[in-house]
């Protein structure tokens, strides 16, 4: 059903819904009067490429959605979807945004996925006064990564997702059920989201520390990383009976593989980033079962698209229909990031560049990820999303699915199962 869309292709999304490959024998691309232009990039490469693995299925969704077009200040637009890779590096992330402005000329750029995507792409459009929105990625290292100074703010870009706040309460609390020694091995690496999780400040250890947990940290590490032998010797010395960090999949697979192999059974292991995705859990087999990570979207969240109508289930359901793949957690944002995209271009006065800057922030959204209303704060240009935690439990079809074990910062999202210690064969 879904049609492949490689690396720098468009979705042209006119009256007639068709796909076509994007020219790359122009510099330029002229701009239809008649046409309104979005830039899309994510990780579709590289290893955070498991984060854009709803793409080609949220981009016919939203062929499907805008297939006659769509109203800006009472006329009516075809729409152009261009997709670019980030390929994983921060780098491209911002050449891929700086060609979609400069070359592809774009209404509108959106970015999703850490902010190694999103942080070098709004710094494009910050700089060149083009719209963007991203999401997938905490707010801190979003924005003070960015050097955001929260009495300002910036001018063209918006974020919506949770914050350090919410990931260090919602594992606090996971980590409360159990009786454990509360030490914590930290595993941070030197990127945006390592160097915002472990700092003094903002981060894990300082909120730790006042509810009786000791940070086991040995210090940022460069990403790739393929001995983890000191980091498990700590721990053990150091009786750390849970285990956190925030890491590619590639990384955390040589963590979990070497703990097997050294004999460290830690009782919780809440790795972001690493352990959220089916497939790369899937590789671990039984040791899979019993990992917990945050859960910013599943099935059981109580909200449904603005753009297509469906509950998290339906669109859950569709996505696993389309694809034969199980669901995954990005597939929420994905779906809301375009949400909030059509909203407000329909709710443009016009298609000028401060138009659409000025109906970003009034925006105001009930979308499949929850409430998006960029006036909320808890600093300019940024939309907080709740968050629960998950833990990966076997299904009555045997199939590892995750599970919401705990709300504490979402009540409105109810519990599905209890937790339980990782069991060890």
């Amino acid at each position: 059903m879904n049609q492949e869309i490689s690396r720098r292709t468009l979705l042209k999304v006119a009256s007639a819904g068709t796909l076509a490959s994007a020219l790359n024998s122009s510099p330029v691309r002229a701009r239809s009067a008649n046409t309104i232009r979005i830039g899309y990039v994510s990780p579709q490469t590289g290893p955070l490429a498991a984060f854009s693995e709803p793409d080609r299925f949220t981009l016919e969704q939203v062929r499907k959605a805008v297939s006659g077009g769509i109203s800006i200040g009472g006329r009516k637009y075809a729409v152009e979807i261009f997709y670019k890779d980030s390929q994983s590096s921060s780098n491209k992330a911002g050449s891929a945004a700086a060609e979609l402005i400069l070359r592809d000329q774009v209404d509108l750029v959106l970015a999703s996925a850490t902010p190694g995507t999103c942080n070098p792409v709004a710094d494009q459009c910050e700089l060149n006064g083009v719209p963007c929105i991203t999401n997938d990625a905490p707010w801190q290292p979003y924005f003070f990564g960015r050097k955001g100074d929260p009495k300002k703010g910036f001018e063209w870009t918006y974020h919506f997702f949770w914050g350090l706040e919410d990931v260090i309460g919602a594992f606090a609390g996971l980590w409360g059920q159990m009786p454990t020694s509360k030490a914590v091995g930290a595993l941070w690496p030197n990127d945006e989201d390592g160097n915002a999780w472990g700092d003094g400040r903002i981060g894990f250890p300082s909120t730790l520390a006042t509810r009786g947990f000791k940070v086991v940290d040995r210090g940022r590490f460069q990403s790739p990383i393929n001995d983890f032998s000191s980091f498990i010797s700590e721990f053990k010395k150091q009786q750390v009976e849970i285990v956190t960090g925030v890491l590619p999949p590639p990384d955390f697979a040589n963590f979990w593989n070497q703990t097997g192999q050294q004999g460290f059974r830690p009782k919780i292991v809440t790795v972001a980033k690493a352990t959220e995705f089916p497939a790369a859990v899937a590789a671990f087999g039984d040791r899979a079962e019993g990992l917990t990570v945050e859960l910013m979207w599943s099935p059981g969240h109580p909200f449904k698209s603005s753009m297509t109508s469906q509950s998290s289930r339906e669109l859950a359901d569709a996505y696993q229909g389309a694809t034969g793949r199980p669901w995954i957690v990005t597939l929420g944002f994905k779906q809301a990031l375009f949400e909030v995209a059509l909203d407000v271009l329909r709710r443009s006065t016009d298609r000028s560049p401060e138009a659409i800057r000025d109906a970003i922030r009034e925006t105001n959204l009930a979308t499949t990820v929850g409430p998006v209303n960029f006036r909320t704060g808890p600093v300019p240009n940024v939309s907080k999303t709740p968050l629960v935690v998950g833990q990966w439990k076997r299904s009555t079809k045997k199939a590892l699915e995750l599970m919401i074990v705990d709300n504490t910062l979402a009540s409105n999202i109810p519990k599905q199962a209890a937790l339980e210690p990782i069991r060890y064969a």
